[in-house]
């Protein structure tokens, strides 16, 4: 049996549909009741102090989705909690699973403990862990904690780093994108040259589904994406064309750009839009033989169907 954190959030209930969709038996831990799921379910925060003891009874396989999530300009409490959460909440949730005879335990981190952009080489498995803000940080602790506990343990570790999911519920900026596109207004990204991975939420609920029996996967860190890389234009114009439209580009000299961004407290979303963060996925793919289900123009493709079925 699978015990799933994180299952009321975006990548939660599509990695929990997937799974029960072939047949496994999935406990899901939420913060309340909810009445989408089966009666397996257990009602708990996540947290330095969480008892876990009855909720990993016959649990053979922990999925650790459940975080505090990355926000733009973290305060002191945001910090408290990324603190609390991902990092102390993970390490008593893996201390709990070890002492219960968990077999694996897979951990959903973030490319963001390498850094928030890249210069011409992709990030890899053998990049140094650099993060750059208390989100990242806590990452990056939780994933020294999880290795520690696994070593010490026998208990199998498998750690995901994905970079920005896109599909059907997506939010933040890629849901802005989707509303300024459709709203055909003009964006001034024609002088915008970079690259960024994606993963469509469909294939990173298919690579995580697939590290929860591979013997290869175990005690590996791995970097995921869609393999094929975009520039901001190229996104938007995938998006124009998925709504029928033609895409409404304007060219802005960087600086300039990057000063209006600075003016209007919008510097962060500007380095998102015009920065480069590409990884290099090819370990995983090579060591557990897998090729994403849904291409990146498909998955755009979906996405988009979603948010026009949903406005």
């Amino acid at each position: 049996m699978i015990l799933l954190t994180g299952a009321t959030g975006f990548i939660g209930r599509a990695l929990y549909a997937h799974l029960t969709s072939q047949g496994l038996s999935v406990r899901v831990v939420v913060r309340t009741r909810i009445d989408e799921f089966p009666e397996d379910q257990v009602v708990m925060p996540v947290g330095p102090e969480t008892n876990w003891e009855q909720a990993l009874v016959s649990i053979d396989t922990v999925i650790h989705l459940a975080a505090h999530l990355h926000v733009m300009h973290a305060n002191a409490e945001d910090e408290r909690h990324f603190s609390e959460v991902n990092l102390q909440g993970t390490a008593r949730l893996a201390e709990s699973a070890a002492t219960a005879g968990v077999r694996r335990f897979i951990f959903l981190s973030t490319v963001k403990v390498h850094g928030e952009r890249t210069h011409g080489m992709a990030f890899s498995e053998q990049t140094p862990l650099r993060p750059q803000d208390a989100y990242a940080r806590s990452k990056v602790e939780a994933e020294y904690e999880l290795k520690r506990i696994g070593q010490a343990s026998g208990m199998e570790v498998v750690i995901i780093r994905p970079p920005l999911v896109y599909g059907a519920g997506v939010k933040a900026n890629f849901f802005q994108l989707l509303r300024l596109v459709k709203h055909r207004l003009p964006l001034p990204l024609g002088g915008i040259h970079n690259a960024r991975s994606l993963i469509y939420l469909g294939n990173l609920v298919d690579a995580i589904g697939m590290c929860i029996k591979h013997p290869l996967a175990a005690n590996e860190s791995f970097l995921v994406s869609d393999g094929k890389d975009l520039s901001t234009i190229e996104l938007v114009i995938l998006m124009s064309q998925a709504m029928g439209m033609d895409a409404r580009i304007f060219s802005v000299p960087l600086p300039l750009l990057r000063l209006v961004g600075k003016l209007l407290r919008r510097d962060a979303m500007v380095d998102r839009v015009v920065d480069s963060l590409q990884i290099n996925s090819s370990h995983f793919r090579e060591r557990l033989g897998w090729s994403p289900p849904m291409s990146v123009e498909d998955g755009i493709k979906a996405t988009v169907k979603w948010y026009l079925d949903h406005l």
